[in-house]
């Protein structure tokens, strides 16, 4: 991550709640019905921040700003993990800056249109991250092979012949 990428905000989610869960009972996954959700831990407002290729979840007080808790989004997805059993909590795992020292959360949205929000930032800034990646693959440059040393200069009066490839995209299908 380079200081000089601008931060981007994704989504601002205006309440959520956050859990004290039971470790993991099985290596299928966590289950919200094995929290007490009525008894919450923290309550507080929710940013999805980007910054360049670097995902952050954030949770924030709603009134002051102030910083509870950041979860540093991985790319394979085991820092935001669903529960079992509802599609409105997650267990994040938030990293401390200073130490480095990193415990497991649960968290949850009182509306599952919100948790649905969550989840398609997440997804839509893993697409671009993607996308922009592969982008920068095809534009890296080329050095000559060996076998392109190898090869008789060509002459400057001689045609050059291009070959073009068709890509079963661009054939035509015949209608019945």
């Amino acid at each position: 991550m380079s200081d000089d990428a601008y931060e981007s905000v994704l989504l601002v989610v205006k309440e959520c709640m956050v859990y004290r869960i039971p470790p993991r009972a099985n290596s299928r996954g966590y289950r919200a019905s094995d929290w007490d959700v009525n008894q919450f831990l923290w309550k507080g407002r929710l940013r999805v921040v980007a910054k360049g290729d670097d995902l952050f979840i954030k949770l924030e007080d709603s009134t002051t700003g102030e910083l509870f808790a950041q979860c540093p989004y991985n790319m394979d997805g085991t820092s935001v993990e669903p529960v079992l059993d509802s599609s409105r909590y997650f267990v994040l795992t938030i990293v401390d800056i200073a130490s480095g020292k990193h415990a497991f959360i649960g968290m949850g949205f009182p509306e599952r249109s919100w948790a649905f929000d969550f989840n398609v930032a997440i997804q839509d800034h893993v697409k671009s991250v993607d996308c922009s990646s592969m982008l920068f693959a095809d534009l890296r440059p080329v050095r000559p092979s060996e076998s392109s040393k190898t090869r008789m200069p060509r002459n400057s009066q001689e045609p050059l012949k291009v070959l073009r490839h068709r890509t079963s995209a661009s054939r035509r299908t015949k209608r019945l």
